[in-house]
């Protein structure tokens, strides 16, 4: 039998005893209180007639039982606020029709208001009783001055009058909501939790305050919700034991790092063959690729825990987007591709945004659209569009249906072939479209099946008072110059002549013999006076052959230019022999683009996208040029290093910058050489460079024991190398002492620059 029948039946049987039940208890009550009364009631009493009373009590009945049986159902469905409404009208409805009886004499008048409230009491303690609720009126204080059945088989108390609930065993814990609480009830079926509820009223009969209390039993549900609260504090744990993990391993991973890209940039610095450099060049850009994927785990990991933080300072933008596209140029230019960028005029100089933040973005989706593209190539436009920069990256690949679309953005998704699947973890964009999300940004797609993707980058700037106006001086910086290009089609030419055009020069492309020809032909016409001839090294050979002796270009006193790739620079003289001026280098920066095209140098720059594109440092202050004297004498560094390829990196970097430098592996050889109680003998330092994380001590307290002078030492600046970068750590080492803070792997120029900074300042 299911428990609704079960329910039912039972209500059945409450409520036919309940009038009986309550006649009885109400006649003992009044012959206790007044025998002749009762007597006289007896002998006066008139009845009704039969087949009257007999209508009205079934009716009444009914409409009690209807009533009970409504709440009762409700309740256990669930439907309180039904039930409740359908069961109290019923309910009243049966007690109206008990009421209409008439009274056999006054005296039965007299009682009838009792006689209600009792039933009444009666039928709610029927249904009480039936759910299993608690009722308990008690004194105000605490004594119980009646209780149902529930309590008593509850706490297998015989007698619960007169005594109090804590007494029974039952244990309150407050709720947020005041006279609410949760119960614990130790009883013989077990610890059952209830919810309690409290309501102070007046007693009718004694004019005395009284609690009236009803309990639900809600063990079940706080069983629940305990299971809930202990799954989420798994899960918190499990977050922080995961950001844990990969700060440690973000530590670890750097250490080795650190050395590959140090060694690298030293052996960069000897005499190398071409050959050479351009295995160095490969090995320094994996490793500055790998360095990018351990940024990335760790700023997947502060997102997720709610810790990512923004820290804009005025930067340009277009040495930022340039170094960007270098890096990744010669990616594209390996796969047949071109890469191009174009920065609109109206953009200022300098502009308030996260510099390190929005070349990370780049560099994901830049690099992501490299990767993806086998023909053609990718062409950034970037513009300034209400208080945001805007970045396009459009490029010529496979591109993506619509539930490629909709899903690129998520974590640890790809699109793709297997083996183009297999080079990445499906984090870049997603990493991208939260930090600009944080931003107050967006990255949106729009992608086309077989023609390609445009991905566009939406971050919030500022403008700073002195860069108001900046972008109009721009405007005319190559007025006057008519430039002749010769290349091919593709991003890296449109590129070039959108900026010659935005800079107030003029700029005629030919992408081939034909449109060339006509091209000169027009000009010629016009008696036009070209200030610059560029020609592509693709098509150097058809300006040899076909066009170098036309009128147009023979007697012209432009200057003619050379484009090239940077990885072919070396392989091609570039001189008078073979009739050019000056050359430009593919993808182009515009400040030398300016240069060379008013005349002012020849185009042979040193460039080195990749080291220009290493992570860096938020907030570090300008590195500033080493004074002659710094340079000479030097400083005596006390180098602190427990990992030896490190440390001898760093040693030759400053020891190449004219400084003295004492290595020591450990804490307790740090304490020793600024105690002066080494083998070595003493070592008057400047300056104490130290790892944070090394055997012998802890990394913060040694540095608050070294500024307050507990060794002995005087006041030395103390600059920390570190490869930990959680949130905070800097702020939180600068607060304890460390007067600068360099990350893991350290940029040389940067270390040398902050030591001398440091190193004149006289000690205290």
């Amino acid at each position: 039998m299911s428990e609704p029948v079960k329910l039912q039946d039972r209500l059945k049987a409450e409520f036919a005893e309940a009038p009986r039940r309550a006649a009885r208890t109400r006649r003992q009550e009044e012959a206790a209180a007044d025998p002749q009364a009762v007597e006289v009631e007896a002998a006066a009493a008139v009845p009704e007639p039969e087949g009257h009373a007999t209508v009205r009590s079934v009716i009444a009945g009914t409409g009690l039982l209807f009533g009970a049986l409504v709440l009762a159902t409700g309740f256990a469905a669930g439907f309180y606020i039904a039930a409740v409404v359908l069961g109290l009208a019923g309910m009243a409805g049966g007690v109206f029709l008990l009421r209409a009886r008439r009274p056999a004499s006054g005296v039965e008048a007299t009682h009838d208001r009792s006689w209600e409230r009792s039933e009444t009491s009666e039928i709610l303690s029927a249904i009480h009783d039936v759910l299993g609720d608690i009722v308990v009126m008690r004194a105000l204080d605490g004594r119980i001055l009646s209780a149902n059945a529930v309590l008593t088989d509850l706490t297998g108390a015989t007698d619960v009058v007169g005594r109090t609930c804590e007494a029974l065993g039952l244990t309150f814990r407050s709720q947020a909501i005041a006279h609410r609480y949760d119960v614990d009830v130790e009883g013989l079926a077990g610890k059952r939790i209830y919810s309690w509820h409290d309501v102070t009223v007046r007693d009718p009969a004694s004019g005395d305050l009284v609690v009236h209390s009803i309990a639900r039993d809600v063990t079940e549900e706080r069983r629940a919700e305990g299971e809930r609260e202990r799954a989420r504090q798994r899960a918190e744990e499990a977050s922080a034991a995961k950001s844990r993990l990969l700060a440690t391993v973000s530590h670890e991973i750097r250490t080795p790092l650190s050395g590959i890209l140090g060694m690298s940039h030293l052996i960069g610095q000897t005499r190398l063959t071409a050959e050479q450099k351009n295995y160095l060049a490969g090995m320094r850009q994996s490793g500055h690729a790998l360095v990018q994927l351990v940024d990335d785990l760790l700023d997947f990991s502060t997102i997720e825990a709610g810790r990512f933080q923004l820290r804009p300072s005025e930067e340009p933008v277009r040495p930022m987007l340039e170094s960007v596209v270098e890096m990744l140029s010669h990616r594209a230019h390996e796969k047949g591709i071109e890469i191009g960028s174009f920065v609109s005029p109206d953009v200022p100089g300098l502009l308030l945004y996260d510099a390190p933040r929005l070349r990370q973005v780049l560099y994901n989706v830049v690099g992501n659209a490299v990767k993806f593209t086998h023909t053609g190539g990718v062409l950034l436009e970037t513009t300034l569009d209400r208080g945001a920069v805007v970045i396009r990256v459009t490029d010529t690949g496979p591109g993506m249906n619509a539930e490629e679309q909709a899903r690129i953005f998520q974590e640890f998704e790809q699109t793709g072939s297997a083996a183009q699947r297999s080079g990445g973890t499906g984090l870049g964009l997603a990493i991208s479209a939260r930090i600009l999300s944080e931003a107050g940004g967006a990255l949106t797609l729009e992608s086309t099946p077989g023609k390609g993707s445009t991905f566009t980058i939406r971050m919030p700037v500022d403008r700073p008072h002195k860069a108001a106006g900046t972008g109009g001086a721009r405007k005319g910086v190559l007025k006057g110059s008519l430039v002749f290009l010769l290349a091919p089609a593709g991003p890296a030419s449109r590129a070039l002549v959108r900026t010659i055009d935005a800079l107030g020069g003029t700029c005629h492309l030919a992408t081939g013999l034909d449109e060339a020809l006509d091209l000169a032909q027009g000009l010629a016409g016009k008696r036009a006076e070209l200030t610059d001839i560029i020609v592509d090294n693709r098509l150097a050979g058809v300006f040899r052959r076909e066009l170098a002796d036309l009128a147009m270009f023979r007697d012209s006193r432009a200057r003619r230019i050379y484009l090239v790739n940077p990885e072919e620079r070396s392989g091609r003289a570039i001189g008078n022999g073979e009739g050019y001026d000056s050359w430009l280098i593919r993808p182009l920066r515009e400040r030398s683009l300016v240069e060379v095209l008013r005349g002012r140098m020849k185009g042979i720059e040193v460039r080195d996208a990749i080291n220009d594109n290493r992570p860096i440092l938020k907030d570090l202050p300008p590195a500033a040029a080493e004074p002659a004297e710094t340079a000479a004498t030097g400083a005596r560094i006390l180098l602190a290093e427990d990992d030896p390829v490190n440390a001898m990196l760093v040693r030759s970097v400053l020891e190449r910058a004219g400084h003295t430098v004492r290595h020591v592996p450990d804490y307790s050889a740090l304490v020793s050489a600024l105690a002066g109680a080494t083998d070595a003998g003493p070592f008057a330092a400047d300056l104490v460079l130290t790892d944070l994380g090394m055997p012998g001590g802890e990394g913060r307290e040694m540095i608050a024991r070294i500024v307050r002078r507990d060794y002995g030492n005087a006041r030395l600046p103390v600059v920390v190398l570190t490869a930990d970068s959680r949130a905070g750590l800097r702020e939180e080492l600068l607060a304890t002492g460390a007067d600068a803070v360099l990350a893991k792997p350290a940029d040389p120029v940067q270390l040398i620059a902050e030591i001398a900074r440091l190193a004149r300042r006289a000690p205290a």
